[in-house]
């Protein structure tokens, strides 16, 4: 585990081939399988990401936000098999992301082993009040993140 100010990065091997991790991370309709904040409810898109500057939109809910609410995802990273990653956007404001992004790199450790890490970072964001709410996810809900993901990917 990685933490500084902006961000914060957890890793786990999960046993599984990266390919199989990553086909589970670049299809939207499964990211509520290993969701570990609670947050995420289901996808809009069903479409798998295939590309940096794709959008995908996500149902959420949290008190945080007073209930149900949507993010308009922008995938900022994508490298097939080893990165994912996404900014995302409220209703507000569909097509201009805040600067906190979600990051998974995939280190193959073998054919059948994998280490995942996810970073939360919000080393982008520059609203003052925005800046207040993080980091809005923990440690420990990230971690449970990963813990789902090879939950998920196991049951696939």
């Amino acid at each position: 585990m990685t933490t500084n100010e902006t961000s914060i990065s957890v890793s786990r091997t999960i046993d599984a081939p990266a390919g199989d991790i990553f086909d589970l991370l670049s299809l939207p309709a499964r990211h509520h399988e290993f969701d570990g904040s609670g947050f995420v409810r289901s996808a809009e898109d069903t479409e798998r990401i295939t590309k940096v500057g794709e959008q995908f939109v996500m149902n959420m809910e949290g008190e945080h936000m007073g209930g149900e609410y949507k993010m308009y995802n922008h995938v900022t990273a994508f490298d097939d098999g080893k990165m994912i990653g996404w900014k995302p956007a409220n209703e507000d404001a569909k097509d201009d992301p805040k600067g906190w992004e979600w990051l998974y790199t995939l280190e193959s450790q073998g054919s059948d082993s994998t280490l995942v890490t996810l970073t939360y970072s919000w080393t982008d964001v520059t609203d003052k009040d925005l800046l207040k709410i993080f980091p809005l996810v923990s440690e420990e809900q990230l971690e449970q993140s990963l813990a789902d993901l090879a939950g998920a990917v196991s049951g696939s």
